[in-house]
C-alpha cells in the first residue's frame, strides 16, 4: 500500500499569507505545505482522505485516475473544502463520500447543490454519494478494509482511520483510552502536530504527538498538520526521535 501526502499544513497552509519569517521565505520545498489531504493506493483501490481547498492544486500533480472513495475526517473547510473539485474524476462514475452524522448533516447544510433533497442536480455539480458512518464499524472499499476511531478535536468529536497496518489522525487534541485497542498493532503513524510550544485548544503540539505514537508503539511515525512555527525543515527533524519525522507535500510512503 502506497501512501501519498498530498498535504501536511495546517489551515493557513505554509507559507502564511503575510508572514515573512525564514520557514514562510524559504526556498526549500519541504517548507512549503498545503493543508493536510492524503492518497492512499493499492494495486486495484485508491482512496482519498479529506479533500481540502487546496485539492486541485495537489492533484495536478498525480496521475489522472478513478478515486474510488473519500474519508472525510470532519466538517472544518480545510478538510472539505476542495469537494466541488471532484468533478473532474466523477468522469469515471459516481464518487462515494464517507463520513460521520455530523459531517453528512453539515455537507448538506453547506453544499445544497450537491446534495439536493427533491428535483434534478445542477448540471456540472460532481456526481456524489453520501454514506454515513459510525466510529469502531468497518467499511470495505476495495481491498482496502478500513476502521473508523474517534479522536477529539478539542470539543468536537471527529474521525481518525485504521487502514491495515497504517493510521491516519488529523485534527486530534486527545483520544480516549477505550480507542486504543483499535490501534493495536500499527505500524505506520500519520499524525497531527501543530507546533512546539503554546498550547493549543484543539490540536496536540510535537511532544504530544511524540507522546502518543510510543503509547501505540508505532514504527514509522509522520507528523502533519503543522504551522510554520515547526522551523525550517531540515533542521526541525533533526530534533524529533528515531523512527519520527516531520512529513512533507509529496511525501510517498510505503506500508
Amino acid at each position: 500500500m502506497k501512501v501519498v501526502l498530498l498535504g501536511t499544513g495546517t489551515s493557513q497552509g505554509v507559507p502564511v499569507l503575510g508572514c515573512d519569517c525564514e520557514v514562510c521565505k524559504s526556498s526549500d520545498l519541504h517548507d512549503q505545505r498545503l493543508r493536510s489531504s492524503a492518497l492512499i493506493e493499492t494495486a486495484s483501490t485508491r482512496v482519498l482522505i479529506d479533500c481540502g481547498p487546496d485539492f486541485r492544486t495537489q492533484m495536478l500533480k498525480q496521475p489522472f485516475q478513478k478515486i474510488d472513495a473519500v474519508l472525510l475526517t470532519h466538517i472544518h473547510y480545510d478538510h472539505v473544502g476542495g469537494i466541488d473539485d471532484l468533478r473532474p474524476y466523477c468522469k469515471f462514475g459516481d464518487i462515494n463520500l464517507y463520513a460521520d452524522a455530523s459531517v453528512v448533516q453539515g455537507l448538506r447544510h453547506n453544499m445544497p447543490y450537491c446534495f439536493p433533497t427533491e428535483g434534478i442536480l445542477y448540471p456540472g455539480v460532481p456526481r456524489l454519494n453520501l454514506h454515513e458512518i459510525e466510529a469502531h464499524k468497518p467499511i470495505s472499499i476495495g481491498d482496502m478494509d478500513i476502521i473508523p476511531v474517534r479522536v477529539m478535536h478539542g470539543q468536537l468529536p471527529i474521525l481518525g482511520f485504521r487502514i491495515g497496518k497504517l493510521a491516519y489522525i488529523t485534527d486530534m487534541k486527545y483520544m480516549e483510552e477505550t480507542e486504543y485497542p483499535y490501534l493495536n498493532g500499527i505500524e505506520v503513524l500519520v499524525v497531527n502536530a501543530l507546533r512546539w510550544k503554546r498550547e493549543h485548544h484543539s490540536h496536540q503540539l510535537i511532544g504530544d504527538a511524540i507522546a502518543f505514537s510510543q503509547k501505540i508503539g508505532a514504527k514509522r511515525t509522520y507528523l502533519i498538520h503543522m504551522t510554520h512555527e515547526i522551523g525550517l525543515h531540515t533542521d526541525a527533524n533533526r530534533l524529533l526521535p528515531e523512527g519520527i519525522k516531520f512529513g512533507y507535500d509529496g511525501e510517498i510512503i510505503t506500508v
